[in-house]
């Protein structure tokens, strides 16, 4: 069954050697050694025939053999995650099987920017052939070892759905902490780990000098403003004055303003006896 056979852990970007048990130790070319690869129950791919990796294969230029016929994957994705057979001539009596599982880390969604949000969702995923995983297998641990369950101080623990464990992190000011995701079997022992670190950035000395020049700017606006105002307002006074001056009965007579009135078309007046 599933749970008898090996499985070997890795996370991806890394290398990965899957032996071959039943690999001919006097066969150093693997003349009759086959590789076969198996995401699900579904189909299964054939990777190597008689020693040589198949040159149509989607990882044709990531795949070798070494001299224990060994198959060697480098930079593995979480694509490469899966069944393995190791497989002597037509003999499937003897078949070997190993296992492949990854674990990742990945913000969710996957554009979401700690430095813009100020938070981030993280998904941590076991890529696994049995795509089962039991409940409490994957746990989250800080810095200092400590589980993370619930809600803390800058981080709330969202559950696990199969083989998927989701933890949000929030920015805290001091420093960027660090968060691991684990994969524990059924004895509590881990088998698989992976880190990530949030970059949560303060505001850069770029982003206070503009901020500061903006605000400079604006009490320099308003301070413009306000010396504008206070000139106005003088100079309506000073009109408002020599619009209405403080006449005095001596001054009438200097003030008096003579028209010249034509009697062309005037009639005459009426002459009034005394």
């Amino acid at each position: 069954g599933v749970s008898e056979e090996p499985t070997l852990y890795q996370v991806p970007g890394h290398d990965v050697t899957l032996p071959c048990a039943s690999a001919s130790s006097s066969d150093t070319t693997c003349s009759i050694l086959s590789w076969l690869y198996s995401r699900d129950q579904s189909r299964a791919f054939t990777e190597v025939v008689n020693g040589n990796v198949v040159k149509s294969s989607a990882r044709a230029a990531r795949l070798s053999l070494d001299t224990s016929c060994s198959l060697v994957i480098n930079d593995i994705t979480a694509e490469d995650a899966g069944r393995y057979t190791c497989r002597q001539g037509r003999n499937v009596n003897q078949d070997v099987q190993i296992h492949l599982s990854g674990l990742t880390i990945s913000p969710s969604p996957p554009d979401a920017d700690p430095k813009r949000d100020g938070e981030v969702t993280l998904e941590c995923s076991l890529l696994r052939y049995s795509r089962s995983c039991q409940q409490n297998s994957i746990r989250w641990v800080d810095e200092t070892g400590t589980v993370l369950l619930g809600e803390g101080v800058g981080y709330k623990f969202l559950g696990q759905m199969n083989c998927v464990s989701v933890l949000t992190v929030k920015r805290q000011s001091g420093h960027n902490r660090r968060y691991s995701c684990q994969f524990v079997n059924k004895e509590n022992n881990v088998e698989i780990e992976a880190d990530y670190t949030p970059v949560f950035t303060e505001p850069t000395f770029d982003q206070i000098y503009i901020i500061t020049g903006a605000v400079v700017g604006v009490v320099v606006v308003l301070v413009v403003i306000a010396v504008v105002l206070i000139k106005y307002r003088k100079r309506a006074k000073v009109i408002e004055d020599v619009q209405e001056p403080t006449q005095h009965p001596d001054e009438l007579e200097s003030n008096l303003t003579y028209v010249t009135v034509s009697h062309a078309n005037q009639q005459a007046s009426p002459k009034k006896k005394v």
